[in-house]
């Protein structure tokens, strides 16, 4: 009996020296050093700064401001002068307003319109910023020359995949007399509603004037119009 009895004492004293030595390796474990955290944040940040270094072979870039349209182009004031079509120049009046208001607002242009010329004419100022306002501001008004509303040639200046494209009916097929008029007359539909099924389908906007075509979008989405007007033209059914 005493032999047992100093067996099981021994048994019970390694389990608690076993539990202890457990839980001083758990609590070990998950307790964490401050030291050891901050040297290590010290080690990443001091790794970082040598790839930067090695980046930029130990000399600092050059930071430079952005230049404005005045000063990319020496000083020298630019002009743009867009002519006014006989039958563009009443819808150019009614207009007028909502066409100078991105030009000056927006591109910070110099607008005005020419009545011995009949033509509008633009250029840059002091207060021009964008390099390419001149040019986005000459596009968008002889997008609405060629017929467009200026609700859609605005998206020109908001835009930079936008492209307008033109073409004749007789460069797709040399046709004459009544055919070049049904042919035009394909491309429009009964009250329009052809070019506006094209229209929505490509999410283009397309404009017949006599036997000239305009088209704008993006370079996908003129493609596919096209390619369905040329069946048009063609007499695809």
């Amino acid at each position: 009996m005493t032999m047992e009895t100093d067996q099981d004492e021994r048994l019970s004293t390694e389990n608690n020296s076993n539990m202890d030595g457990a839980m001083e390796l758990s609590s070990a474990s998950t307790t964490i050093d401050p030291r050891v955290v901050e040297s290590r944040i010290r080690q990443s940040a001091s790794m970082q700064r040598d790839a930067t270094m090695e980046g930029n072979d130990g000399v600092d870039q050059p930071v430079f401001p952005k230049l404005s349209a005045a000063q990319a182009s020496g000083n020298k004031i630019e002009y743009r002068r867009i002519r006014c079509p006989p039958h563009r120049y009443t819808p150019l009046r009614d207009h007028w307003e909502q066409i100078l208001t991105p030009l000056v607002e927006y591109l910070k242009l110099q607008v005005r319109f020419n009545t011995k010329s009949r033509s509008v004419e633009m250029k840059t100022s002091a207060h021009t910023i964008d390099v390419g306002a001149l040019q986005k501001g000459a596009d968008f008004v002889s997008a609405f020359m060629m017929g467009f509303e200026v609700q859609d040639a605005v998206a020109l200046l908001r835009l930079d995949d936008l492209y307008v494209e033109s073409f004749k009916v007789t460069d797709v097929k040399l046709l004459k007399g009544d055919h070049l008029s049904r042919a035009v007359g394909r491309i429009a539909g009964q009250d329009g509603k052809t070019r506006f099924a094209i229209e929505n389908a490509t999410r283009t906007r397309i404009v017949v004037a006599d036997t000239r075509i305009y088209m704008l979008g993006s370079y996908a989405n003129l493609r596919v119009a096209r390619n369905a007007i040329c069946d048009l033209i063609l007499g695809a059914p």
